[in-house]
């Protein structure tokens, strides 16, 4: 894809069926300005007219490996086409590509089985739902005990308010991966994403009397809104700030029209996991799919993995400012 592509490229991502948020030509900009990776937006055109679209980026680390993968830093990838032919082309383009770059391994994203002979994981889920039309049957569905912290937020007289640059965002945001141990993406990163997607990036946040208790930074697409960036501050536990935040952005998104609620990737066995299991959302698989090339081995570069534990404890222990300056230089080689 060259810029001159990419109106071209977003109208066919905008009519595929099987084309989401992570697909749109914007990434090529935010994964080359934020990080620096080098990208390969590939498609495959019958006519004249895109039929299929495949982005990728390169990751290369000392310490996390080589590797081309479709996408890094999104939940969802793979090829997006019309037809058959335009994935078996796009594929074999990838397939080449890694051979060319010498890789370890080739990664695509999927929601939905693809290559069934690559190597997978049963690792990831996302969790989606339709969002009623009527902003009291979303209340009543969500199950009794999480409806109840949402109830409580509400009787703590919190408020929700949109924001337009990055700053209580990422104060919530940082404090709260902190607290779980894991490296903070760089706020450069945030602001790129804001000036690249605009208004279907959207930043909310929650307050009580002016003091930040929760933000969330959501992507808007077709139908849907998907929570993909969020956290909160010490308090918000207390106030029940996350639950609220959560359905005040289903009841303006309902407000709006939109029909998903994309809550998004969640590792099994982990807190968030249990979290949106908590809305009566049912997990589906993720299926991602790897084709070594240099490497013998898939990396287990996830916090799940027993010898990034110490890591973790050390982490949470590191002062926020130091936590929030040496971080962006870790996440932008882990995808």
């Amino acid at each position: 894809m060259q810029p001159e592509d990419e109106s071209r490229w977003d109208s066919f991502v905008n009519t595929c069926t099987n084309a989401t948020f992570f697909h749109k030509a914007g990434w090529k900009t935010v994964i080359e300005r934020s990080f620096g990776h080098k990208t390969f937006f590939l498609y495959a055109q019958s006519n004249g007219e895109i039929v299929g679209v495949l982005p990728l980026a390169q990751v290369k680390s000392v310490l996390f490996g080589h590797s081309l993968s479709g996408l890094p830093f999104c939940v969802y990838g793979g090829v997006a086409s019309h037809s058959d032919a335009a994935k078996i082309a796009l594929t074999k383009k990838a397939q080449e590509l890694t051979a060319e770059l010498n890789v370890g391994y080739l990664e695509l994203r999927n929601r939905e089985p693809q290559n069934t002979d690559w190597i997978s994981k049963d690792l990831y889920v996302t969790f989606r739902k339709s969002i009623d039309p009527d902003e009291e049957t979303n209340m009543l569905a969500i199950p009794r005990k999480q409806r109840a912290m949402v109830r409580k937020g509400i009787k703590e007289n919190l408020v929700s308010e949109i924001d337009q640059n990055i700053d209580r965002f990422y104060f919530a945001y940082a404090s709260s991966v902190h607290n779980l141990g894991t490296p903070v993406f760089s706020k450069k990163y945030f602001r790129i994403l804001k000036e690249v997607f605009k208004d279907d990036c959207e930043i909310l946040t929650i307050v009580k009397e002016k003091e930040v208790i929760s933000s969330v930074l959501s992507f808007y697409f077709k139908d849907e809104v998907l929570p993909y960036y969020g956290g909160g501050t010490s308090r918000a536990r207390a106030v029940a700030g996350n639950d609220f935040m959560y359905w005040e952005l289903m009841r303006r998104a309902c407000a709006r029209g939109y029909k998903i609620f994309d809550f998004g990737r969640s590792k099994r066995g982990t807190g968030a996991f249990d979290f949106k299991k908590n809305w009566g959302f049912e997990a589906e698989p993720l299926h991602y799919e790897y084709l070594l090339h240099a490497n013998s081995s898939l990396p287990e570069n996830n916090p799940l993995n027993p010898r990034y534990q110490r890591f973790i404890q050390l982490w949470r222990r590191m002062p926020l400012p130091l936590a929030n300056f040496i971080g962006p230089f870790i996440v932008k080689n882990l995808g």
